[in-house]
């Protein structure tokens, strides 16, 4: 009988440290003492993620493009863009905000978009890009900081206060924000990191003879 090479791996809830076993397509790996999720298989994943990665890029480009939204008073008529509004909060004395908006709604996303597609397209044809530890070691460190979905909720809330006073007129960027809030999501939801190591593995594990060595050493 050939001897496999057991890889462990430690749960990320309770350290244990367990071996690595192959999954059916969807499969998920838990933890046998704290029933941790360890890992899990999606077939495609990367070029699923770089698929939802360009439409994001696309809403995102159109989000700080067109206006977010208009405002009509008494037959005047103002309409904004992102950068327009962080333009008017720092003009009133609000750096701190205007500053914060600016990271948190334009820089941060466009960082975590520009680190993805770097990361996966060159990986989606079968190259390496280099860098590839450092570049998961940015995207881990700014994900927190990516506040979209805050920035939709505070322009909802502005929507409800402002619509007695004054005629909202919602813009293309509005409708935008909200498809991006999706995106991100969704290309969370399916970004697996794991698979980029795996993807980087020069001698892919062949599941079949994996499944065939581990019953006959159990």
């Amino acid at each position: 009988m050939k001897e496999a090479t057991a890889q462990l791996i430690a749960c990320h809830e309770c350290d244990l440290l367990l071996e690595e076993i192959p999954l059916l397509s969807g499969g998920v790996a838990v933890c046998c003492c704290c029933g941790a999720s360890l890992y899990r298989n999606t077939p495609r994943s990367i070029q699923r993620t770089l698929a939802i990665t360009l439409a994001a890029v696309i809403f995102f480009i159109i989000a700080n493009v067109f206006p977010i939204l208009g405002i009509e008073i008494q037959g005047t008529r103002n309409a904004t863009n992102l950068y327009g509004a962080i333009h008017a909060l720092w003009n009133q004395d609000m750096h701190m905000v205007s500053v914060l908006v600016f990271i948190t709604t334009l820089l941060i996303p466009a960082i975590e978009l520009a680190t993805m597609i770097y990361l996966l397209l060159p990986l989606s044809l079968r190259s390496v890009p280099p860098g590839i530890a450092g570049i998961m070691r940015i995207m881990h460190v700014i994900k927190p900081w990516g506040m979209v979905e805050v920035f939709m909720l505070g322009i909802l809330v502005s929507l409800v206060k402002l619509k007695d006073s004054s005629t909202i007129i919602p813009g293309v960027a509005l409708w935008s924000f909200g498809a991006l809030t999706l995106l991100f999501a969704v290309m969370a939801a399916s970004f697996n990191p794991r698979d980029i190591w795996v993807h980087l593995n020069p001698e892919p594990v062949d599941r079949e003879a994996a499944w065939e060595e581990r019953e006959e050493r159990e």
